[in-house]
C-alpha cells in the first residue's frame, strides 16, 4: 500500500532529521598546489562549498548538521606507497589539517553573516579523531596500520580491491581495508569517538550524539 505524507509532515521530519556532511578528501588527492596562493584559493573554494551546502538544504527545511572535516589523507596506503619508506606524507597531512581550520573558520563567518535561526551543527575533526591510529597503533589495537588489508603489491597499495585481491587473515587488525579506506573496524571507532564519547577536541561545539538529543 503506499503511503502518502503531506507537505506539514515531511517538513517536521526533515526539520528533526540530523544530515551528515564529509567532504573534501578526494579534493585534496587530486589536487597538488603549487604556491601559497593556489593552496589558499583551494581552501576558500571548499570552505564556501561547505557553507553554500549548508545553506541550500537549510533553505530545503533541515536545521541539524554533522560535519566531519578531513583526516589525515597522508597515511592512507595510496599515498604511503609513493614513498620509498613508506611514511605518511606529511605535507598532504599539513593541506588537510589546514583544510579543517579554513572549514571551522568559513562555517564561523557563515553563521555571523548569514541569518539561519533555528540550526544547529557539530563539527568533527576526523584528523584528531583517527591521527591516534597511526601514532600507536598497537595501542589502538591494530597489528597494521599503513598497509591495506585487500589488494596487491607493496603495502597492498598497487593494486585495487578486486576478485582475487590478496585479503589478509584479519581485516580488524588492519586499519585500512582497501588502499584508501578505514577498516570495518578502524570506521566503528572513529564513529564512536564523533557519536558516543564526543571529547571537546574531536567535536565542538557539540558533541553529535548531543545535537541528535535536541531534536
Amino acid at each position: 500500500m503506499e503511503v502518502v505524507w503531506g507537505g506539514r509532515k515531511v517538513s517536521k521530519l526533515i526539520a528533526s532529521s540530523f544530515f551528515l556532511l564529509g567532504t573534501g578528501s578526494n579534493d585534496l588527492f587530486q589536487t597538488r598546489p603549487k604556491s601559497q596562493a593556489d593552496v589558499a584559493a583551494l581552501y576558500a573554494t571548499l570552505a564556501s562549498n561547505y557553507s553554500a551546502a549548508i545553506i541550500d538544504l537549510y533553505g530545503m527545511g533541515a536545521r541539524m548538521f554533522g560535519i566531519i572535516n578531513t583526516g589525515p589523507v597522508g597515511c592512507v596506503p595510496r599515498v604511503r606507497v609513493l614513498n620509498a619508506t613508506g611514511a605518511c606524507n606529511d605535507g598532504m597531512n599539513r593541506l588537510a589539517a589546514r583544510l579543517a581550520a579554513a572549514i571551522k573558520s568559513g562555517l564561523a563567518t557563515t553563521l555571523t553573516t548569514t541569518r539561519l535561526p533555528g540550526l544547529k551543527y557539530s563539527l568533527a575533526d576526523s584528523f584528531a579523531a583517527s591521527r591516534a591510529n597511526f601514532d600507536n597503533p598497537q595501542a589502538a589495537g591494530f597489528v597494521n596500520a599503513d598497509s591495506a588489508c585487500c589488494g596487491s603489491g607493496r603495502l597492498g597499495a598497487e593494486g585495487k580491491c578486486i576478485r582475487n585481491a590478496t585479503l589478509c587473515s584479519d581485516r580488524d587488525a588492519y586499519a585500512f581495508f582497501d588502499n584508501v579506506h578505514p577498516s570495518q573496524r578502524a570506521a566503528e571507532m572513529s564513529a564512536h569517538a564523533l557519536f558516543v564519547d564526543g571529547p571537546t577536541q574531536v567535536t565542538a561545539p557539540i558533541s553529535f550524539k548531543e545535537l541528535a538529543h535536541e531534536r
